[in-house]
């Protein structure tokens, strides 16, 4: 990565970091992600039961397949050839496991975690159910204030997470949000999350990279 850019991650890394832990979350800035992912690993208990949230970045850091080397059982309701009753079952699984790993859709220079779900799984996950969460993400999602963080999932979040799922909605097609009313429709459920739920162990791990969307 050039030296600047990696500055700038760095810096607003640390800015971000201080914030968070203002507001109560466990927080920490890797500038790459091998020590970023040895960090996770060392967060999950060997044996346990871990959720995985449908995220992009949980996929290219590959921690589903580095907590099945741990003995853990993984609930990812994104694997390939499920049926809609499995994925359900999956997700309510999710809820009640020990760890649960999860991107965010953007993060505030102010410490809030803002996130838009199509069926909720990931953000009731998120507040309360499991013991532990532990959010991750690259340094791409992370904005000034609430405002950009809307931007931000309406330019790059919402229709590139759909042309990910290869859902026939209009931000495909546009490249952009339309506030689309269809039954696929993605992006039915907001929340921001100001401050760390109160019973839960709540981890934000900021990677000094460009991860997920």
């Amino acid at each position: 990565m050039d030296s600047i850019a990696q500055w700038r991650n760095d810096t607003l890394g640390a800015r971000t970091v201080e914030a968070l832990e203002k507001n109560r979350f466990t927080a920490q800035y890797f500038a790459g992600r091998q020590d970023a992912v040895a960090h996770i690993v060392s967060l999950i208990p060997t044996g346990g039961s871990v959720g995985i949230g449908g995220s992009r970045t949980e996929r290219t850091l590959e921690l589903g397949e580095k907590c099945a080397e741990l003995g853990c059982i993984v609930y990812d309701h994104g694997k390939e050839g499920l049926s809609a009753e499995e994925r359900n079952r999956i997700r309510r699984s999710q809820l009640t496991a020990d760890i649960f790993l999860c991107s965010a859709n953007a993060i505030t220079l102010k410490g809030e975690l803002v996130n838009r779900d199509g069926v909720g799984n990931r953000v009731a996950a998120m507040i309360y159910g499991p013991k532990k969460v532990i959010v991750v993400a690259g340094m791409n999602k992370v904005v000034k204030d609430l405002d950009e963080a809307e931007r931000r999932i309406k330019l790059v979040a919402a229709p590139m997470n759909n042309k990910r799922l290869n859902m026939p909605n209009p931000c495909v097609s546009l490249g952009e949000c339309a506030d689309c009313r269809n039954e696929t429709r993605i992006c039915n459920i907001t929340t921001i999350i100001s401050r760390r739920p109160s019973l839960t162990d709540f981890h934000v791990i900021l990677v000094g990279e460009e991860l997920g969307f």
